[in-house]
């Protein structure tokens, strides 16, 4: 019998989430699973004191819905705290560059940590298995180790790039941290080494035993705020009292027959179907899979996408989010006459420099009953910091807030910031397409957009879709990964176009899909992590 498919950057999580299948879990079963492990063998992607979003479908059970766990300002933030200290904005959009970094690294970076109550949320309204099973594998690999991937390391050496600060301080700077990561020298553990976190292990498994109140309101809570305190963090126990996570309905467009649900605000889902519904507008087959107008096409809704983002998108709680017209037919096609006339849409970014930042992951999950679950959890930048004794990091959330007051992105206690998580399923005549999503920072919408559009345009299959070069335009500069043919590169800049060559073949988000077609699946993970797609 085949029980699912999964697709993850790890293989050690879809390794546990089909394990999970295979004693009998559905889909969110698989995914807990999955997304537990995570936490443990790619630990600055993701963690229990992170955030993200979530879409189940049970066809069964008439559920379709979202969970939202973005992070939240602590209750103790000021919309004008860190105005005085800009210094310039990310040229993608993904945050603002700060005196001291201390939205970015630190522990004035951390933001309410709502994984762990999103995980057990899912699995007591959906699944079939208990957190305390599924922690198990997660235990195993913080007690025996795992073995460091290429992509783990690959991280910790970041460069300093264009103002932001380069990964070694943030793994190196608190030595709760350094204990975990370095030899006693100060090196960090090098590819094919076996790192061990024991602190972590300790605390899944007073997790384990106690429930997750030892998390948000027990002594591992305790143990938190004092740290925070301690060290001028703002998280306190009002804020963990906060972190349940909020259940939505699916924000929904179409496209070509094509039925397309993804995640309200503050997520991405919003710039999905806005560029879905600008690109319908044209016939994209027929200009030719990455051919320089079908980029100059594609680049352009993007970045008109990005404008309305940077103009009119966050906490749908604070902020006045014109959904129904950013996701219009009407809008989009006003929007499309402009990139037919040969229009340039601008993107305004205050001293632009840096570049994005890709400290998330993915789960796409298919079971035999036909549940789907898509699942984009981060740390957002994480910050660095580690309790004593905990072993788990903390998110970096802060980062990505604007720290000009009256703006949609601006500060605000208790406020979530954008993200572009976009966990997406489409639907072809009522029944599940392709479930994807990715990590990317800014670029997650469009790795996803473009993935979408290879398997609905050009019938490409999942692992083809999460293959094909792909390109951005966050920003005025269309950018180009290098793959992307150089002819193609001399045509835009001929129309114009700023255009920046990447030195990566795989760029612009890690998208992780499976596609369902004649009830057969197939599944693609993106060649630049160390993932799989596997069925069971």
């Amino acid at each position: 019998m085949t029980h699912g498919m999964i697709s993850a950057p790890q293989p050690e999580a879809v390794e546990a989430g089909l394990d999970a299948l295979k004693a009998g879990g559905n889909a969110v079963d698989a995914a807990i699973a999955c997304a537990l492990v995570q936490t443990a063998v790619d630990p600055q992607m993701c963690g229990i004191a992170g955030f993200g979003n979530m879409q189940v479908y049970l066809p069964g059970s008439g559920v379709h819905t979202t969970l939202d766990f973005h992070g939240r300002a602590p209750l103790s933030a000021r919309p004008d705290m860190w105005e005085h200290l800009i210094e310039r904005e990310a040229s993608d959009g993904w945050g603002f560059i700060l005196k001291g970094r201390v939205n970015e690294y630190g522990y004035g970076a951390i933001s309410s940590p709502r994984s762990l109550a999103a995980f057990e949320a899912a699995l007591t309204r959906w699944g079939t298995m208990s957190l305390s099973d599924l922690l198990q594998p997660a235990i195993g690999y913080c007690e025996d180790g795992f073995t460091v991937r290429p992509h783990v390391r690959e991280y910790w050496d970041k460069p300093p790039e264009a103002g932001r600060d380069g990964t070694i301080g943030m793994m190196t700077n608190v030595a709760a941290t350094r204990k975990i990561y370095c030899h006693d020298d100060g090196s960090l553990y090098r590819v094919g080494e076996v790192l061990k976190n024991p602190d972590m292990g300790r605390t899944y498994r007073r997790i384990a035993e106690n429930g997750i109140a030892e998390f948000y309101s027990g002594g591992t809570a305790d143990r938190i705020v004092s740290d925070m305190q301690a060290n001028g963090g703002m998280l306190s126990h009002a804020d963990l009292k906060t972190c349940a996570p909020e259940e939505n309905p699916p924000l929904k467009g179409t496209y070509r027959g094509f039925e397309i649900a993804s995640n309200q605000p503050p997520g991405g889902g919003i710039q999905l179907i806005e560029m879905l519904n600008i690109l319908e507008n044209f016939d994209l087959a027929a200009l030719g899979h990455n051919s320089p107008e079908y980029i100059r096409v594609v680049a352009e809704a993007m970045k008109i996408a990005t404008i309305d983002k940077d103009r009119h998108v966050g906490d749908p709680k604070f902020v006045d989010v014109p959904v129904e017209r950013l996701t219009s037919k009407a809008y989009a096609a006003e929007m499309a006459e402009a990139i037919r006339r040969g229009d340039k849409a601008h993107v305004e970014r205050l001293n632009p420099g840096g570049t994005e930042s890709k400290n998330t992951t993915h789960i796409s999950v298919v079971d035999a009953a036909g549940n789907c679950v898509t699942m984009t959890h981060t740390l957002g930048n994480p910050s660095g910091v580690v309790t004593e004794g905990l072993g788990f990091m903390y998110n970096g959330s802060m980062t990505v807030f604007d720290p000009r007051p009256g703006r949609a992105g601006s500060l605000a206690p208790g406020k979530a910031r954008f993200s572009a998580l976009s966990p997406t399923i489409i639907f072809k005549d009522g029944t599940p397409f392709l479930v994807l999503g990715a990590p990317g920072a800014t670029q997650i919408t469009m790795g996803n957009l473009q993935v979408m559009l290879n398997a609905m345009d050009f019938g490409m299959s999942a692992q083809d879709a999460v293959c094909a070069p792909r390109f951005s335009a966050t920003s005025d500069t269309i950018d180009l990964s290098n793959r992307i043919l150089r002819s193609t590169e001399r045509d835009l800049k001929a129309m114009g176009y700023p255009v920046r060559r990447w030195p990566q073949s795989y760029a612009f988000a890690w998208v992780h899909a499976v596609r369902i077609v004649d009830g057969k699946w197939d599944g693609g993970a993106d060649p630049a992590t160390d993932g799989m797609a596997m069925a069971v």
